[in-house]
Order: structure tokens, then sequence, then C-alpha cells
């Protein structure tokens, strides 16, 4: 049981630092960029929110397996499948959370509107300097909420991680896993236990975002 917090943790921490590194380009990109593909994009990024989990760990069991064409280009590393694995599960997880770090940081850009940038601009500062100097920090309030939902929306996940992990012990079986081995073996004092846990951390995180929201809608 120990193992499987210990596993989830794991998870839902690599995947949140990934996925803020991974979204903050492309929530900008969304946010400011002016190409017509921008809906198609959108519409990629926000797909697991209406896909079935495990239509979504189907295709990436499949992506990830080791007869995907995929997999062959790591073959010459001595890597056949990441299928069943942590990595696996980590790719997956970035995957079926993505929205959930993208819309806020997109929102957060969004909300910072064209003249703090254009001040910057006409001061003389690059690009970088613009997005490091100014777009950052005020966007700082969204990267908070992405955070927070990118780890609960991993900590909660299992059709994904079930397809694509299997429950392998130490090694895919996190928490909702190991919940749903415990139901199934009838063993419902320690499903009870884990699924407290769970339903406290649903509640905090769900009044820290509540908070955090009304912290950003108060007049200054």
């Amino acid at each position: 049981m120990v193992e499987a917090v210990w596993l989830t943790l794991k998870l839902a921490t690599v995947t949140t630092v990934l996925l803020l590194l991974l979204a903050t380009p492309l929530a900008w990109w969304l946010a400011r960029g002016r190409s017509p593909i921008k809906p198609v994009v959108g519409a990629l990024v926000a797909l697991p929110i209406v896909l079935p989990p495990t239509v979504l760990g189907f295709y990436l069991l499949i992506a990830l397996g080791p007869e995907s064409p995929l997999m062959a280009l790591f073959r010459p590393l001595g890597i056949r499948t990441l299928a069943f694995t942590f990595e696996g599960l980590v790719i997956g997880s970035l995957v079926y959370s993505l929205p959930f770090a993208v819309q806020p940081l997109r929102n957060a850009f969004l909300a910072i509107g064209d003249e703090p940038l254009e001040v910057a601009a006409t001061l003389g500062a690059g690009k970088a300097d613009i997005f490091a100097r100014v777009a950052l920090p005020l966007a700082l309030p969204g990267y908070a909420v992405a955070a927070l939902l990118a780890f609960a929306h991993t900590i909660g996940e299992f059709g994904v991680v079930m397809m694509l992990g299997g429950g392998i012990p130490g090694e895919t079986q996190v928490l909702s896993i190991e919940i749903y081995r415990l139901v199934e073996s009838l063993e419902w004092d320690k499903a009870h236990q884990l699924s407290a846990l769970l339903l406290a951390f649903g509640f905090l995180a769900a009044l820290t975002l509540l908070l955090l929201e009304k912290r950003r809608s108060a007049p200054a």
C-alpha cells in the first residue's frame, strides 16, 4: 500500500514538472500565435478531455508496444517497449493530463493582454525578455492552477494507467489500480483507507483551486 502511494506521488510529480515545461510554449503559441491551424492543434490538445481514457490508453499501448514503428526507433538503444513500464506511464500521463496544463496557461497568457507586451517591446525588449520578464511573472497564477490540476488529474487517473501499465507492483501499480485490486480481492477496509485518502486529497485540491480563483478575481 505504501509502495502504491509513493509510486503515485512520483508519477504525479514527474508528470507535472514535465507538463509545465511542455505546455508553456504550446500554451503561449495557442494564446499569441496567428497560425490558421490553431483550432486543429487546440482540438488535439483538448481531445483527452472528451475521449474515453480506455481508448486513449489502448492507442498508447499500441504506440509504445514492441511492434510499434515508433519503438523501432529505440531498438538500437536496447529499448523494445515502453508499455507496462513506469516511463510508459509518464508518457501516458503527459498525454492524458496535457489539456489540464495547457488551458490554464493559455488563459493566463490571454489575460495579460497586448498592452504590457507592446510597452516592453517599445522599450527595446526582445521576445525572450518580454516573455521572461513580463509574460511569465503575470502568468504565475495560471501556473499555480496548471500545476495543481495536472498533479491532481494524474493522481486520480485510472483507465490510461490500467491499459498502459497493467498494475505491476512496484512498477505501474498506482493508487487507483491498487484500490481496484483491493475491491476485487474483497479487502474492503484497505480499499476504504486508500479511497478516503484520495477523497481528502480531491477535496483539498478543489478547495485550493476555488481559493486561487477567488484571489485572482478579487479587485486589486
